[in-house]
């Protein structure tokens, strides 16, 4: 089967990110950071629904009874509630850093939510790497980010992968799932920030390998398990963000995108900018996400 690279839907959004799939209610989430609003559907594309969150929203977790979701937004970590939309704050991080604003996150295999921050003009290292457990505990597990982005999890949950888009790096840590503690960081990948590229997003497949968004320069990266290419795929828009497996069988590559740059800096890009896509024939599945809390 041939790959194939679809539009599931052409919205526009500003800073489309944080795709994630729910095994359990067969939906897609994902999110437009810049616009403060979270978005969900069926596989297909269909039955589109989306909140408004009043600021920006770097990544969401869905909650372990799928009456809420956790959002890591602009002034801390809140509790979003599905049927009203009312949130609620859970902690501040960082109420030291007006210049911060919360990022790229996701559950690990027990529950936890672990999400960062960056600097939102994207130059001074004053972001954080955080953990925020089911008791309502939040740890810090690194610091002095940039912009954090493509947290994610080996199969067995063993591996953290994590970037900070602007050094060019791809780090994996050791990761202790009982206690949530990471160790012995190190160099996973690298990326050539010289050639437009930089790590957004990313998810790990079936076999271990990790799938990289290198945002503005349309390209889709996955690694091995060992930090080697092992395939790219060319999108059709400059600045895909970031991806996640779904569908009922776990084989579709779900891609966000943004419609504007954030910084005048950034490349501007086609007539798809800020749509989602879906990739299908891809011959691989993904791991289903845990909710958080669970």
């Amino acid at each position: 089967m041939a790959t194939e690279i679809d539009v599931l839907l052409d919205i526009k959004t500003t800073l489309g990110e944080g795709p994630v799939w729910d095994a359990e209610s067969q939906r897609l989430h994902w999110v437009d950071s810049a616009d403060g609003r979270i978005f969900r559907s069926t596989a297909q594309g269909t039955e589109l629904c989306a909140w408004e969150v009043g600021e920006p929203v770097g990544s969401i977790a869905i909650g372990a009874d799928n009456t809420h979701f956790i959002a890591a937004l602009q002034t801390g970590l809140y509790r979003v509630d599905m049927e009203s939309g009312a949130k609620e704050l859970l902690v501040d991080p960082e109420p030291d850093e007006p210049t911060n604003r919360l990022n790229d996150g996701k559950v690990d295999r027990r529950g936890r939510f672990v999400f960062g921050s960056m600097d939102t003009l994207e130059e001074k290292p004053s972001g954080k790497l955080y953990s925020y457990d089911a008791e309502g505990g939040l740890s810090s597990l690194d610091t002095g980010i940039i912009c954090s982005n493509g947290p994610c999890f080996s199969p067995d949950g063993s591996i953290l992968y994590f970037s900070d888009t602007w050094t060019g790096e791809i780090w994996s840590y050791d990761y202790d799932v009982d206690s949530g503690a990471v160790s012995s960081k190190r160099t996973f990948a690298t990326v050539d920030t010289s050639t437009g590229g930089a790590a957004d997003g990313a998810t790990v497949d079936s076999e271990g390998c990790v799938w990289q968004a290198l945002v503005y320069s349309g390209k889709i990266v996955r690694y091995s398990p060992e930090g080697e290419v092992d395939r790219v795929l060319e999108m059709p828009v400059l600045k895909a963000t970031s991806l996640a497996f779904g569908g009922p069988e776990l084989d579709i590559l779900y891609v966000t995108s943004m419609a504007k740059p954030p910084l005048p800096r950034f490349p501007e890009d086609g007539q798809l900018r800020g749509a989602l896509f879906a990739v299908t024939g891809l011959g691989v599945t993904g791991i289903a996400e845990p909710r958080y809390g669970k």
